[in-house]
């Protein structure tokens, strides 16, 4: 960094030499300072980690904005129903389709909407149903506090304001220091120029100092800069400085840039850079697939299905890696090359297998398939590879075809409506939001189909609710909601073994697979009810 060397025109050399002698004691004291700081065991000040309320400024913000909305109010204007019935009412109902008819097969050809009240289906059978109501709020608003980022506060920059400054795009690590770019006032000559910033989590200072520019409050919260010379304080302003001092590993500040008669706000956020989880893959030219792909599946009591799986794999990809999660009571050794084999307690369930199974992926990609699917030349996960390597996909599924030869994507969209106080609404549609572009046979989706490949590090954040054991899919896609970008294509297909099984046919492991998978007990119901009244907050869900 270029030293700065001021000099005084008007000064004579001796008080030159005792400026020098001076800033050289300053520094002096100032690095052994430091380094008595440095050296002394505990004496660091703690961190409030607690969440934080909204503060003064997020306050006079919220009023500026009601100001700004409310203006006119003598004006008449003239609702549009057609396009005012798309705004979010916020107070979501739940509802279903009317049976308009009734013929057979008719729910296939027009699938009406079923909905079904969470609440009522969960709160009914609790035995305390208003101290649950009042546990969910709590934990509502701890989730809201926590998950509550400055950077999302609505900012309206003005017209005709004269202060110029950056609305968004500002970053600084925490504890760190930053210029802040920008920063300017384009008022009309006047006898003297000023203007202030404050802020919440960090002070402000300058990096170099402008003839006849005042600054005041520098290292501190609330700053002041004047100056008679409007191109003074212009070039002023583009050395202020903005020093985080409260840590938080992601947040933002909130910053008031004002004159006597003119106020804006803009956000610095506050965070680590994201470190990237890259993967070396080899020849970036060609896919290789054991590089990139694991093979990820829960077994139990199906080692004969499992079997024909693995056969199925290693006719088309002998050397990629299969990672196995079993809970069986008493499991059977499942060997082979490229084969890890890991056993859980007894029973411990379908999510809870899919945890520990894509826990141990090490490639970029993970491909989730059930034990009972079957690989054939169709199943091209080349094909899935490359989506995900050319588009900003997270998760894309493929096509499952059942020995009647129906084949099924299961594409479905999600939204959640909300609804105030008792909860939102849930709302899962069939179809998808668009087709993707160079990939016609897929498309954009909320989730999809029991047989996707997904980036290891996207599927692990989402994660699996490791609580429902029995039965779940759409649940991992409803957690995922906004931090997964799915896709879907069909013209990747594995087959389905066959689940027709002639009644006198059924071994005693067939018997005990059905008694698990498909009875359904009080308490596996509750499960399910619980988590989405409490854990997601529906108080319905509506449905095709």
């Amino acid at each position: 960094m270029a030293s700065v060397k001021l000099v005084e025109k008007h000064e004579a050399s001796t008080m030159r030499a005792t400026f020098k002698k001076c800033l050289g004691l300053l520094l002096i004291s100032g690095l052994l300072l430091f380094l008595f700081c440095a050296w002394r065991p505990g004496t660091s000040s703690g961190v409030d980690l607690r969440t934080r309320q909204r503060g003064q400024i997020q306050k006079l913000l919220k009023g500026k904005i009601q100001d700004i909305i409310g203006v006119y109010p003598d004006i008449a204007y003239h609702i549009k129903d057609d396009v005012a019935c798309l705004l979010a009412q916020n107070t979501c109902m739940c509802r279903a389709d009317e049976e308009t008819f009734n013929l057979p097969f008719s729910n296939l050809l027009f699938p009406h909407v079923w909905a079904h009240n969470i609440d009522l289906a969960f709160l009914e059978s609790h035995p305390d149903p208003s101290g649950v109501k009042r546990h969910r709020a709590q934990e509502y608003s701890s989730f809201q506090k926590r998950s509550y980022n400055p950077a999302d506060v609505l900012i309206v920059a003005e017209a005709n304001s004269p202060l110029q400054y950056p609305t968004q795009g500002v970053e600084v690590r925490p504890l760190k220091t930053i210029l802040i770019p920008g920063l300017g006032l384009k008022e009309e000559t006047g006898s003297n120029h000023t203007v202030s910033l404050t802020a919440t989590l960090g002070t402000f200072d300058v990096a170099a100092t402008v003839d006849r520019v005042s600054v005041k409050g520098g290292g501190e919260k609330h700053m002041i800069l004047s100056s008679p010379l409007l191109t003074s304080l212009n070039r002023q302003l583009q050395f202020v400085t903005y020093t985080n001092t409260l840590f938080h590993p992601k947040t933002a500040d909130t910053v008031q840039f004002a004159t006597d008669v003119h106020q804006s706000f803009f956000t610095i956020k506050v965070g680590h850079g994201i470190i990237p989880r890259l993967y070396n893959t080899g020849n970036p030219r060609e896919y290789n697939i054991s590089a990139l792909v694991t093979i990820a599946t829960k077994t139990f009591l199906r080692y004969d299905k499992l079997k024909d799986l693995i056969d199925s794999i290693r006719q088309y990809y002998p050397t990629v890696t299969i990672v196995i999660a079993d809970d069986n009571e008493h499991p059977q050794p499942v060997t082979g090359p490229h084969i890890d084999h890991y056993i859980m307690p007894f029973g411990k369930g379908w999510f809870a297998g899919r945890n520990l199974a894509v826990s141990q992926v090490t490639t970029k990609y993970v491909l989730w398939v059930d034990d009972d699917f079957i690989f054939t030349a169709n199943t091209k996960v080349e094909k899935m590879v490359d989506i995900l390597e050319k588009t900003t996909l997270d998760l894309v599924g493929g096509a499952v075809r059942e020995v009647t030869g129906y084949t099924a994507t299961y594409r479905h969209t999600i939204s959640v409506e909300e609804g105030g106080e008792e909860g939102d609404c849930l709302h899962v549609r069939n179809g998808y939001h668009h087709v993707v572009a160079g990939f016609p046979n897929c498309v954009v989706a909320d989730a999809v189909i029991n047989f996707f490949l997904g980036r290891t590090d996207k599927v692990q954040q989402a994660g699996f609710n490791p609580r429902l054991a029995r039965r779940g899919h759409l649940e991992f896609f409803i957690d995922a909601l906004g931090s997964l970008h799915v896709g879907s294509c069909s013209d990747v297909i594995v087959n389905h073994a066959s689940k027709i099984i002639l009644p006198w046919s059924k071994t005693d492991s067939h018997k005990a697979y059905e008694k698990f998978r498909y009875s359904s007990s009080g308490a596996d119901d509750n499960v399910y009810k619980e988590d989405f009244y409490f854990k997601n907050r529906f108080k319905c869900m509506t449905s095709q």
